[in-house]
């Protein structure tokens, strides 16, 4: 978690920048170091164009972590109210889902409740956020993207804060519970631009699995950015 004056920032990081061929130490190794939320980036290949991780990963992270660790599953699939069910009974806490991939996205929102899990619901950064007006006060959380989702490493697209500071603003106005996580870019450079704009969950990759493998060190350096 990150300090900044009067409020808390939950620090997510995403598995898709661990090292796949020791991910339950990468995992166990994140939260040690200070991360409060393990994002599982899943991916089809068809939503996106890449493939990653599935429920047979969050069945072994659960195992391995214990039932105290908090997996938040990003799917980034087609048909994604096919999975919630799999990925539930897998462990995960939180299940999100895309707008863009879910054209019934009231009825996906309440299935992914029937299985006890807490709700996302991602918007991609082309996509309005009135898209998602109608079903906020339903929703956990608000995950905006930040890059065009598909692939780790890629730089922050700065219209991304104008977006940040909007959802901020509705979520405040109407009185809302949702929080608003960021996935895509987030680093030493534009972590305070977020923080500033209103967000309460950062999802760090590349900036928290850094070269180094000093777990630690980066959380510490991410804080010092925000002072």
């Amino acid at each position: 978690m990150l300090y900044v004056r009067n409020r808390t920032i939950r620090v997510s990081p995403s598995l898709l920048a661990a090292n796949f061929a020791t991910m339950g130490h990468d995992a166990a190794g994140a939260l040690a170091a200070g991360g409060d939320r393990l994002h599982i980036d899943v991916m089809d290949g068809r939503f996106v164009p890449n493939i990653t991780m599935g429920m047979p990963m969050v069945s072994a992270l659960r195992a391995h972590l214990g039932a105290d660790a908090y997996l938040d599953c990003h799917l980034m699939i087609v048909e994604p109210e096919r999975y919630v069910e799999s990925f539930a009974r897998a462990g995960a806490n939180q299940i999100s889902i895309h707008v863009e991939a879910s054209p019934h996205l009231h009825r996906t929102i309440q299935l992914i409740k029937a299985t006890g899990a807490h709700v996302g619901v991602a918007v991609n950064p082309a996509t309005p956020l009135s898209s998602i007006y109608e079903i906020i006060d339903q929703i956990d959380t608000v995950l905006l993207m930040t890059v065009n989702p598909g692939f780790g490493g890629q730089k922050y697209i700065p219209q991304s804060t104008k977006k940040i500071t909007e959802v901020r603003a509705f979520i405040d106005q109407h009185g809302l519970s949702a929080h608003i996580q960021v996935d895509g870019g987030i680093a030493l450079d534009t972590l305070a631009t977020v923080v500033q704009a209103g967000v309460d969950d950062v999802v760090v990759g590349s900036a928290f699995f850094r070269a180094d493998g000093n777990l630690t060190a980066a959380h510490q350096a991410l804080q010092a950015q925000i002072g």
